[in-house]
């Protein structure tokens, strides 16, 4: 149970370091639905059920929303990274 809570651990780090440094929105939303299932992963295995279901539908409502707003806005899908 203990590698299994670190591995969640290291899959919500890199998913956010996934949407940090990513150019584009199209794979920045990849790391924030890693993140946040990891995240809510990490809060069920430590037995708040209901404080993970909160936040996936804030996670994956809410922001799934701007990532759908950014992509509208963005002109180009495959930026240079600068």
């Amino acid at each position: 149970m203990m590698e299994f809570v670190m591995f969640l651990g290291l899959c919500f780090i890199l998913g956010g370091l996934a949407v940090a440094s990513n150019p584009s929105p199209y794979y920045g939303v990849v790391g924030l639905v890693l993140a946040s299932v990891a995240g809510c992963g990490w809060l069920m295995s430590l037995g708040v059920s209901f404080v993970a279901l909160v936040l996936v539908m804030v996670y994956l409502g809410g922001m799934l929303v701007v990532f759908v707003y950014s992509v509208s806005l963005a002109a180009d899908p495959y930026p240079k990274a600068g």
